[in-house]
């Protein structure tokens, strides 16, 4: 489905699980889209413990662009998507996550959004080789308990334990998280199922 944002359509897949608990928006990074292994492997795993699935794909994507734009402009247009998916879907909680970039929007409208939690996966810590730019504080901000999956090889750097309710580094995996999907899909429903069983 198309949802329209101030700052353009949005494409949005979503799959229901058959007795939601509970509403997850996923979103790519900057450069991606939403059939990466990672985040298909965390739709199938959170829709089979009864969470819908509703990935998306940025009006900046759908655009034809490589980089987001400003923040300001990305998390407008991500509130607006938010509001509009929970008015499509009512009474269920709100989950929303990300990978990359992703996790960042995700992380910085946590709260505007109503969110209860935040799944952040493979969040850039930093600019490849520029430690000295941290951006751990998006992390520390979210407002709601956040889950990181890295892995230990991410040229972006890993997040510190102390900035996250919960951080899973996974041995021999990069920045895409695409040499075992299924583990990192197997992460997050873990950490999820619990709180909405």
């Amino acid at each position: 489905m198309r949802i329209m944002t101030p700052r353009g359509a949005a494409i949005v897949e979503v799959d229901q699980a058959p007795a939601p608990r509970f509403l997850f928006l996923l979103t790519h990074g900057s450069a991606g889209g939403v059939d990466s292994p990672d985040l298909l492997a965390v739709r199938d795993a959170v829709v089979a413990i009864g969470g819908t699935v509703a990935r998306v794909l940025q009006p900046f994507r759908v655009a034809g662009a490589r980089a987001p734009g400003s923040p300001a402009r990305q998390d407008e247009a991500w509130t607006a998507l938010a509001a509009s998916l929970g008015e499509r879907f009512p009474g269920l909680a709100l989950v929303q996550g990300g990978r990359s970039n992703g996790a960042r929007v995700a992380c910085r409208t946590a709260l505007a959004v109503g969110a209860e939690a935040v799944v952040a996966l493979a969040f850039p810590l930093h600019p490849p080789g520029n430690p000295g730019r941290s951006r751990a504080q998006e992390l520390r901000e979210a407002g709601v308990d956040v889950l990181v999956v890295s892995g230990d090889r991410d040229r972006f750097g890993v997040p510190d334990q102390a900035d996250a309710a919960r951080l899973v580094v996974l041995a021999g995996e990069g920045h895409d998280l695409n040499r075992n999907p299924a583990r990192v899909g197997e992460v997050v429903a873990g950490w999820l199922g619990p709180r909405f069983a």
